[in-house]
């Protein structure tokens, strides 16, 4: 997370919490995507600028979203991938953003998406890229299943 955080696009940075999440909870196989996306929020709260709620928030309706569609778009992961990512960086900002207007931040919608939101989407799709076959790969290495004899 480190490395991406440096690597801005105009005022957007890549997720790569989300990225992973979203692609951990994609796994069929996979029981604990909703202890990781408690922890993982807890610790991008903590570690952010952002109050703790948001990451944590956003990463569980994430999280939802993925386990709902595991089930429903088995042909094509990759796209489900792509879809989850786009939606949830989405709310993740839009939470944000709201969040800091409540707060008092005068920050302007028009400027957060265009120079925040927008860069981080496509930040976030470049990573979802690579993310899905490392997860998958990961997943069927922790999770063998046993063939029956």
């Amino acid at each position: 997370m480190a490395v991406f955080s440096r690597t801005p696009l105009l005022g957007g940075y890549a997720d790569l919490m989300l990225v992973s999440l979203v692609a951990w909870a994609l796994q069929s196989r996979v029981a604990s995507s909703w202890h990781w996306a408690l922890l993982g929020g807890a610790l991008v709260g903590f570690v952010s600028g952002l109050p703790w709620i948001v990451p944590l928030v956003s990463y569980l309706i994430v999280v939802a979203l993925a386990r709902f569609l595991v089930h429903r778009v088995w042909q094509a992961p990759l796209l489900a991938m792509f879809a989850i990512v786009f939606l949830g960086t989405l709310v993740m900002h839009l939470i944000s953003v709201l969040l800091l207007r409540l707060f008092g931040n005068p920050i302007s919608i028009a400027d957060a998406l265009g120079l925040v939101t927008l860069p981080s989407l496509l930040l976030n799709l470049l990573l979802a890229i690579p993310a899905y076959p490392i997860m998958r790969d990961l997943a069927r290495w922790l999770y063998v299943i046993e063939d029956e004899e």
